[in-house]
């Protein structure tokens, strides 16, 4: 709705009196800049926090990361955190009012404005007196030029010309006017498509032995309606899992092979992700994320290889882990083995503290009296797993923004012409390139002049009001 079909007149019932304070209050306030930048603003602010602070961990991490004494900046804690929804700040209610109020505000300044602006710029008048053309902002007064001598040279310059007897209307850029709108309407669909993201989707973390088949269970935030997105018909198994690691022994990459089953276990789908390197199915992508050491398998002397779980060692800032191996039948006696890579070399201490032995992978060492081989170092794979249907809105948001920004500046360039007997009247304006139009206008005057024989610089008579 134009801002000039709102009601002048105050209503006369009481079913009038809610369209009346819709229009002349409330629209008229959504639509004011100045609230839509404060709104654009405070999204801002807070989509910042959202990456400063971490989303989605557990209230031990929070409570361990922003302690009350001493409160991060004086003020940010652990219970500020939880209490204000900082930990989820993307899935909180007042974080998608803020983006629902903005889009109103977009929505309304769109029908308020920019739909008037082009409704204008569709329009035109011819002008028939000469003394319009004294109001625009470049005019010109030429004797003894004909009007059919400007028409090819304003089709040149891609102008659309419109005629009407001795006068003359034309215009181009009107792409200029549409771009603002489109640019609304981009802007409209990356927060439908944030919200949809919000309310739709989920975050999960899963740690995964090689070898083993997992479904999505482990979910850390997820959205009120995002049920339908959580796997339920289909599962993943880890095939495999190996770090590729640098000559000095850093960490060079980490990889994952895995299939994906359907019900009844058949493979549906396999690929080998690596870091930045994901696998998508049925809008969840899974990204490979972290690793750790699940387990090691051991053989005693000539028995059956035993397969014994090993944790990571708390207080240690190096990623350690450990577990207790049995070197008598009775379980009187064992040795702590620790293992801090893939690489397959785990260290093997006494009771006492002291090491014992440096066993590789395939190798087999002698430990109070027992010959404890290391067949095997298993890895666990850590996946995030993630489905955010508003991915796609966002990204064609996106798409159509960086369109529409460069439609936007698109000038908007409106010419008029009026044969008055042997005198043509010449005059337009634009909304934005000011100097380019001014040029593109002295070269129609030159050329003019040079076909028609008046004068040597005819477009010294152009006049900038």
């Amino acid at each position: 709705m134009a801002a000039n079909d709102l009601p002048t007149s105050k209503p006369t019932t009481w079913k009038q009196v809610p369209r009346y304070y819709f229009q002349r209050e409330l629209l008229p306030l959504l639509a004011d800049l100045r609230l839509a930048i404060m709104l654009l603003l405070a999204i801002a602010v807070f989509s910042i926090s959202g990456t400063v602070i971490e989303q989605g961990e557990t209230p031990a991490f929070y409570q361990s990361n922003y302690p009350e004494h001493p409160a991060l900046f004086g003020f940010l804690t652990w219970k500020v955190i939880q209490v204000v929804g900082l930990d989820h700040v993307y899935r909180t209610w007042w974080f998608l009012a803020l983006l629902i109020l903005f889009g109103s505000s977009l929505t309304a300044c769109t029908f308020t404005r920019q739909f008037p602006t082009l409704k204008t710029a569709q329009k035109w008048s011819y002008y028939t007196l000469p003394r319009q053309y004294e109001k625009l902002a470049l005019s010109a007064e030429l004797d003894a030029v004909a009007m059919e001598a400007l028409t090819p040279l304003l089709q040149k310059n891609r102008y659309k010309i419109f005629h009407d007897g001795n006068t003359l209307y034309a215009r181009k850029g009107i792409v200029g006017r549409i771009g603002p709108i489109i640019v609304h309407a981009s802007m409209l669909l990356v927060l439908a498509g944030s919200i949809l993201g919000a309310m739709t989707g989920f975050f999960a973390q899963e740690m995964v032995p090689a070898g083993e088949t997992f479904r999505v269970q482990n979910i850390f935030d997820a959205g009120l309606w995002a049920q339908p997105q959580i796997p339920k018909d289909w599962s993943v198994k880890v095939n495999r899992f190996w770090i590729d690691y640098t000559p000095e022994g850093g960490i060079d990459q980490f990889y994952s092979d895995l299939s994906v089953l359907d019900a009844d276990g058949t493979e549906v789908k396999r690929k080998t992700i690596h870091v930045n390197e994901p696998m998508r199915y049925k809008g969840v992508t899974m990204y490979q994320a972290d690793w750790a050491i699940a387990a090691l398998r051991v053989k005693f002397n000539n028995s059956p290889v035993f397969q014994l779980p090993m944790s990571r060692l708390d207080g240690s800032k190096a990623r350690i882990w450990g577990t207790w191996v049995p070197t008598k039948p009775d379980l009187s006696d064992g040795v702590s083995v620790l293992a801090k890579d893939l690489q397959g070399t785990v260290l093997v201490y006494g009771n006492d503290g002291n090491l014992l032995a440096t066993i590789r992978q395939g190798t087999a060492a002698e430990i109070n009296g027992v010959k404890l081989t290391i067949e095997q170092v298993v890895g666990s794979t850590g996946l995030q797993i993630k489905a955010d249907p508003g991915i796609p809105v966002v990204y064609l948001g996106f798409g159509l923004l960086m369109i529409s920004v460069m439609m936007s500046y698109v000038s908007h360039s409106q010419v008029w012409a009026l044969q008055a007997g042997n005198t043509l009247y010449l005059g337009g304006r634009t909304n934005r390139a000011q100097v380019v139009f001014e040029r593109e206008m002295l070269e129609i005057l030159d050329t003019l002049a040079a076909t028609s024989g008046v004068g040597d610089r005819p477009s010294e008579i152009l006049e900038t009001v």
